[in-house]
């Protein structure tokens, strides 16, 4: 087992990282209590599969509980979904000093979070991450929200969570086909700040993969000990933190273009944004030519979506793309914010990244692959 702690002062807290810990998830949060009862939100996949381990971890400690239980998907972060949970979590008589758990995916996470921050202007949350990706990326940091119609997480807030409770063990219940969108995270992270993470990943990615429960505790706790780093220097992100959005940029507008829908997971989003990024990057003469070769043999091997042409259907032209980049939250000025690299390892954010590059970048993406 691996603990990282996030020092954020009073919002300080630790992510708990290793297998079987959701087992003994009611002795990590029952000295967190005011009062020995609990609210959970999750969704009907999760439910089905891990609320009865925690609820039995619950009642070890003497702890009641009550569960709310959402429909699955990218869809469920929406106003509808958002608006019942906070009536049922009023409806529970959850009180400001009370604990709300999210126990799922990042869409319950970062719904859940949200619902935390703005009942009694903001109740604490325990983050309980059934996925890789919510693992590594979105159970820690402290952004919650929910997605608007014109792009991804627009609406939200800053919450940070009390705990953060990973267990390896539950990746063994993801389809190989979620457990590498999750991977596209973990890749991030040894792309925007650690080569030896990337090469380390580049020899244990297979082992992650399969399952080996030492490697699965390492991947995790090395992307949770580099994201714990940059969110502690820039919390809201103002700065550092931006460089947390690698690939997101491109993964958001092509998220968007597949209507939020399974045609195209998040992290696989993410990954596909990566290798843009990178590719991107080599055309402004950034990095070498030779790192998106290796960047996208790298995800090639894992078996993941690694190009547009992977993404099942038809795609908008690149003018539509490049306009659904521009609803990006992080725009400042009119400005897109890119997230490039001068290396493997090397990533920092560029604001004067020019229109027609990206946009022939796109044209040739969308033409290699038609």
């Amino acid at each position: 087992m691996e603990i990282v702690h996030v020092p954020l002062g009073e919002r300080a807290y630790d992510i708990v990282i290793g297998a079987g810990v959701l087992e003994r998830a009611g002795y990590r949060i029952a000295p967190l209590l005011n009062r020995p009862r609990v609210a959970i939100v999750t969704d009907e996949t999760v439910a089905d599969r891990h609320l009865g381990t925690l609820s039995a971890a619950l009642a070890e400690e003497g702890i009641e509980r009550s569960a709310h239980v959402l429909p699955v998907g990218e869809a469920t972060k929406s106003w509808p979904h958002f608006t019942r949970t906070v009536e049922w979590l009023l409806e529970e008589r959850v009180e400001r000093n009370d604990m709300v758990i999210a126990l799922g995916g990042g869409v319950i996470g970062d719904l859940t979070g949200f619902a935390a921050a703005v009942i009694r202007r903001g109740v604490r949350f325990v983050q309980i991450p059934t996925t890789l990706l919510a693992q590594v990326d979105s159970s820690v940091g402290g952004k919650t929200g929910i997605n608007a119609p014109t792009g991804k997480n627009l609406i939200g807030a800053f919450h940070q969570p009390s705990l953060v409770l990973a267990d390896v063990g539950v990746l063994d219940t993801l389809t190989e086909r979620d457990l590498l969108a999750g991977y596209g995270e973990v890749v991030k992270y040894g792309l925007l700040g650690d080569f030896k993470f990337f090469e380390w990943l580049e020899d244990n990615g297979a082992a992650v993969k399969a399952g080996d429960e030492g490697a699965r505790t390492a991947a995790v706790s090395w992307s949770c000990k580099m994201k714990a780093d940059i969110v502690t220097r820039d919390e809201t992100e103002q700065g550092d933190r931006a460089l947390l959005n690698l690939g997101h940029t491109f993964g958001h507008a092509l998220e968007a273009a597949t209507g939020y829908s399974d045609r195209l997971l998040h992290g696989e989003g993410v990954a596909i944004g990566c290798a843009l990024a990178v590719e991107l990057s080599a055309r402004l003469g950034l990095c070498s030519q030779e790192d998106p070769s290796r960047v996208r043999s790298h995800l090639r091997q894992m078996g993941m979506k690694v190009d547009l042409g992977d993404i099942p259907g038809d795609l908008p032209s690149a003018e539509a793309l490049l306009d659904l980049m521009g609803q990006d939250k992080k725009v400042v000025a009119g400005q897109i914010r890119y997230v490039l690299t001068r290396g493997i390892g090397r990533a920092f954010v560029a604001n004067d990244v020019p229109h027609h590059e990206v946009l022939r970048l796109l044209q040739d993406e969308l033409g290699r692959n038609a």
